[in-house]
């Protein structure tokens, strides 16, 4: 299916300089373009392709301005990063989705499947799940006992959802996620330790993505929740009884202890680690690898550093740091100076 810059413009509401009736049929990065693809530049850094690609339709900022001519025909949009996302969700929901159920299927008698799902050879759908109209599952897929999953809802290969869970609408689950594994709770005793049951569960909100081969696990009690809009990368562990706010994002491997409460709007890049039992404000940003080991109450934060402490005090004791073996030199220096000084003046007493 062919697209025209004008279409494209109308749609997003941008600005064309060039061939209005230029046509794309697909998607290249700016550095791979080639003819009849729509190409975007939004980070500066790759400014140098603009003007050598082949890319018939290249989506920039406002606010570019090329310092060569630029053969593609341009379209200009507020943020063309923003842009690009929103045609490639048109583009993604034109495809022809997949309707009905595999003879290979297990599903339960007393299950309950809405309208127009597809469920895939080997899946499994246990006693009184609930599934919402839509649905897309997988090969593989395993969905627990008494577990429901709202409307719209796609899970791929080799996810598990286990019994009485609850996954929202319109989520996406990955690859081998895991919905409400026991919670790891153990107590010492004399001969080992023994198991705490886990008899919580996990709730999921509306509109929300799980990466592959990550872990949410149930709660001991009550529920271990992610509130609507959460995106979380692959390998990301949710220990029991954590809650996660509403639109907040999670790099691949970070890692949450458990009975934490995240706001609303938080970021945590890659392999940071949060301890248990802490409450983290409304957009808090965690840098990578940041270990937060206590409660961050100051809205907006952005932290770095184990333990994590505000990101410029950060920035300045890590060019401490940087200096240290030239100051531990100055230092051993400065002491055979004084140790000197005080032999000299013990002689003259």
């Amino acid at each position: 299916m062919e697209f025209s810059a004008k279409q494209i413009a109308e749609y997003l509401n941008g600005t064309i300089e060039g061939n209005e009736n230029a046509t794309v049929f697909t998607f290249s990065k700016i550095e791979e373009g080639m003819p009849g693809a729509i190409s975007f530049l939004a980070n500066q850094a790759y400014e140098q392709y603009v003007y050598k690609t082949t890319s018939t339709i290249v989506l920039v900022n406002d606010t570019f301005k090329p310092e060569k001519p630029v053969a593609a025909t341009l379209i200009r949009v507020p943020n063309a990063y923003e842009a690009v996302a929103k045609l490639l969700q048109l583009y993604e929901s034109m495809k022809p989705k997949k309707v009905g159920i595999s003879s290979l299927a297990y599903i339960d008698p007393t299950a309950k499947i809405g309208e127009n799902c597809y469920i895939g050879p080997f899946v499994a759908i246990g006693p009184n799940v609930v599934v919402g109209d839509g649905c897309v599952f997988h090969p593989h897929v395993t969905i627990g006992e008494n577990a429901s999953v709202g409307k719209n809802t796609e899970i791929y290969s080799n996810a598990v959802v286990y019994h009485d869970c609850k996954v929202g609408s319109n989520c996406i689950l990955h690859a081998g996620c895991v919905i409400g594994a026991d919670g790891f709770g153990f107590a010492p005793s004399a001969e080992g330790y023994d198991k705490i049951p886990q008899i919580g569960i996990v709730t999921i909100g509306d509109n929300v993505e799980i990466g592959a081969n990550t872990c949410i696990d149930r709660s001991t009690m009550g529920s271990t929740v992610i509130k609507n809009g959460v995106k979380l990368d692959n390998l990301v562990q949710i220990a029991h009884n954590v809650v996660v706010g509403e639109n907040t994002v999670m790099s691949s491997q970070v890692g949450v202890a458990g009975s934490t409460k995240i706001g609303d709007w938080c970021v945590f890049g890659g392999q940071v680690g949060i301890a248990g039992h802490i409450s983290i404000a409304d957009h808090t940003t965690g840098g990578a690898k940041a270990g937060i080991a206590g409660p961050v109450k100051k809205e907006n934060s952005t932290i770095l550093g184990i333990p994590a402490i505000d990101a410029r005090k950060f920035a300045r004791c890590n060019a401490v740091f940087r200096n240290l073996p030239e100051m531990s030199a100055e230092l051993q220096t400065l002491k055979r100076k004084i140790a000197d000084l005080e032999k000299q003046l013990g002689e003259k007493q």
